[in-house]
């Protein structure tokens, strides 16, 4: 299992197990992950170097067997008192947050223990979700005197819907895994979620990596626009995908009835 060249780092290991970059949060197993902002400069800055590596091709984000991440640093809300440092204290964490997002790649979340506030935002900013059985996630920040500022509000009623978003927020309270899944806010329930993450990366790697990067694209930029115009995007990212070398070599793989051996050209 290669480990990926980033020197000292504090809150987070990366590793590299087959072109999925498997980035763990915490150092050990009590962990609760919390959202201070040297984890979250730390995942920025991975951020920057698995995009970089040519040999990854998907990211799994883990956290220990006790949290995911419990969520953000409650002495760093303390210093958030007025409007500007608290919206400032927002715009942080959405911006490290929305580098996970933009990765051109698949992205899965393997959510053990506590996936709450900020912790659970960060989730979901994946493509997908996969929870443990003894996953508990919520966004209690309004039991706080609070609203989710990392991108909840905006994130979870395109995930599960509006009213079922409000039910989550405006009662603070957690569900379990089986709510969850339930609920459409995780993808799959799994004895073993970074296991599970994992194989489910890998399940993406035959796939044309350019294809991917513009499947994700033509999703998120769509779901904020009206059809008509989601349908323009895709007609615009479907061009881009079939003047690719990979869609040639896809045409002549199924013809030829063989695997493609896609190169990301």
């Amino acid at each position: 299992m290669e480990v990926l060249d980033l020197d000292d780092l504090q809150h987070i290991s990366i590793h590299l197990e087959d072109g999925v970059a498997v980035v763990q949060m915490g150092r050990d197993d009590s962990a609760l992950n919390v959202l201070n902002s040297g984890l979250l400069f730390e995942l920025g800055l991975a951020c920057d170097a698995i995009e970089a590596n040519a040999d990854v091709h998907a990211l799994v984000l883990c956290g220990s067997p006790k949290a995911f991440s419990a969520g953000a640093d409650i002495a760093d809300l303390a210093n958030t008192r007025d409007v500007y440092s608290g919206r400032e204290f927002s715009l942080a964490g959405q911006d490290v947050l929305n580098s996970v997002a933009a990765l051109p790649f698949p992205t899965i979340a393997a959510l053990d223990g506590l996936a709450l506030g900020g912790g659970l935002e960060l989730a979901l900013v994946a493509d997908l979700r996969i929870a443990g059985p003894n996953a508990k996630l919520g966004l209690p920040e309004v039991k706080l005197g609070l609203i989710p500022g990392f991108g909840g509000t905006q994130r979870l009623p395109r995930i599960i819907g509006q009213s079922r978003a409000l039910d989550l927020i405006l009662t603070g309270r957690t569900v379990n895994a089986d709510e969850a899944l339930q609920l459409g806010l995780v993808n799959r329930v799994a004895d073993d979620p970074r296991a599970a993450a994992i194989d489910l990366a890998q399940q993406t790697a035959p796939n044309a990596p350019i294809a991917l990067g513009l499947a994700k694209e033509a999703i998120n930029r769509g779901i904020a626009s009206t059809l008509s115009h989601g349908l323009e995007i895709e007609a615009d990212l479907f061009g881009m995908a079939a003047a690719t070398q990979d869609a040639d070599e896809g045409a002549k793989a199924f013809l030829e009835k063989r695997n493609a051996d896609f190169r990301g050209h």
